[in-house]
């Protein structure tokens, strides 16, 4: 028994009620058990109960023993005053000047099994044997649910620079943009790129792809090197200048090529990124305005400088293939850019067209193929699009690697239905 469990099964009354009683045997009536309180203070607030035949309203603490009372020091708390009935799991002798109701002896041990198999499972989500057993409409509604925590949590990470003003919306999205294009090999060092190139230095070059490219590839260190082709001389020397020109130091941060396909390495990422700036002046505004799924593809739509046709990295040739930014990392950049940046955008301006975008934009993408999303094709739950996906990843990275199932509404309804087994 942990107190997390024991907060769990008060919270929704998962025990014996008949002839509840205190330690004193005085009966006692449950008539609300409270609001979960998750600051200091008393467990639960603003609970009602009846104890012998006088009506109590006021604090509930829990505890794993009565001693814990003492042993936490609230008899001397004032926080503590207003507690009305102290709940335990084991009644050990101790004493706690209020009325005790132990709950061991009312607790199903059919429910404690089911939780520890859950808290000790390997398996890739605690509950991977029950989820589905789980009713559909239970699992899309608390899918609905965590698909708002994530974006809600992403769109928290934007907007607080934002409201502190130590981002403009565009500049908040160009970094992001830019974290996205180093994926998870480079994101560190790609955003460390964004942000030491503002957009209005860049604005200030838009019309020439090549002092783009030297920039960006320039900062991110990769036009360090004695090379033989005229092309990367030519961006070194435009590096050269625009670095004197604006003051700017490269990034300390590596990038890598290591363990990585060609059409994701970064010089081609760094390149493709360059195309993008250069064609879309005002980038941000236009996602704002785009109302539709289709042309907001269309405004990723870019592809690298005629060099990089022939290479994917600097002196190194290799046969014809146009670099341009495919569907899937188009979608890549809609799911993890723009769906999250209008989400924010929405939530910082109370203007619930944007969030309402935001999830339209993931419910007609497909969903993304990966580790989580194909684990859990596994277990027979398939994400019928993104916004699935991102519910499905958000699941497993926030509610079963944390074991957080007493808060999951799926570990929620499988404990339940333990409890009803064993009351029948």
């Amino acid at each position: 028994m942990t107190e997390k469990l024991l907060h769990f099964i008060w919270r929704f009354q998962y025990f014996n009620r008949q002839a509840l009683a205190t330690t004193l045997d005085e009966p006692i009536e449950i008539i609300h058990p409270g609001q979960h309180n998750h600051h200091q203070g008393p467990d639960f607030l603003q609970a009602r109960v009846r104890i012998g035949t006088t009506l109590l309203a006021g604090s509930v603490e829990l505890h794993l023993r009565t001693s814990d009372w003492n042993r936490h020091q609230h008899s001397g708390d004032p926080n503590y005053h207003n507690v009305v009935l102290h709940v335990v799991y084991e009644h050990d002798g101790g004493t706690s000047d209020l009325p005790v109701l132990e709950l061991q002896p009312r607790i199903s041990g059919l429910l404690l099994e089911h939780y520890q198999q859950l808290m000790q499972s390997n398996a890739f989500i605690p509950c991977g044997s029950g989820i589905n057993q789980v009713p559909k409409l239970t699992l899309e509604a608390w899918k609905e649910r965590l698909l708002a925590e994530r974006l809600q949590r992403k769109a928290g990470q934007l907007a607080k620079p934002v409201s502190n003003n130590q981002l403009h919306w565009d500049e908040g999205f160009w970094h992001l943009l830019a974290r996205s294009f180093g994926a998870r090999t480079n994101a560190e060092a790609f955003e460390a790129i964004a942000r030491s190139l503002p957009l209005k230095i860049l604005a200030r070059h838009s019309n020439s792809i090549h002092q783009l490219e030297a920039m960006l590839l320039g900062q991110a260190r990769l036009l360090d090197y004695d090379y033989t082709d005229d092309y990367p001389r030519m961006l070194q020397r435009e590096y050269r200048f625009l670095q004197q020109k604006w003051n700017v130091k490269p990034i300390s941060l590596p990038v890598h090529f290591l363990r990585m396909r060609p059409s994701n390495f970064p010089t081609i990422r760094l390149a493709q990124l360059a195309a993008l700036v250069q064609q879309s002046a005002h980038l941000f505004s236009k996602v704002i305005a785009t109302t539709d799924v289709k042309s907001m593809e269309q405004l990723f739509q870019a592809t690298a400088n005629d060099y990089w046709h022939y290479h994917y990295r600097f002196d190194e040739t290799t046969p014809f293939q146009p670099k341009r930014i495919g569907e899937d990392m188009i979608h890549h950049l809609l799911i993890n850019v723009v769906s999250p940046v209008l989400f924010a955008y929405g939530s910082y301006h109370k203007n619930a067209a944007y969030t309402q975008r935001a999830v339209d934009i993931l419910e007609h993408l497909p969903a993304e193929n990966n580790a989580i999303t194909r684990g859990f094709r596994a277990l027979a739950i398939r994400a019928a699009h993104a916004a699935d996906a991102q519910a499905l990843l958000e699941l497993r990275n926030n509610y079963c690697n944390e074991r957080r199932c007493l808060e999951c509404g799926v570990g929620n309804s499988l404990l339940k239905k333990a409890l009803a087994i064993a009351t029948h």
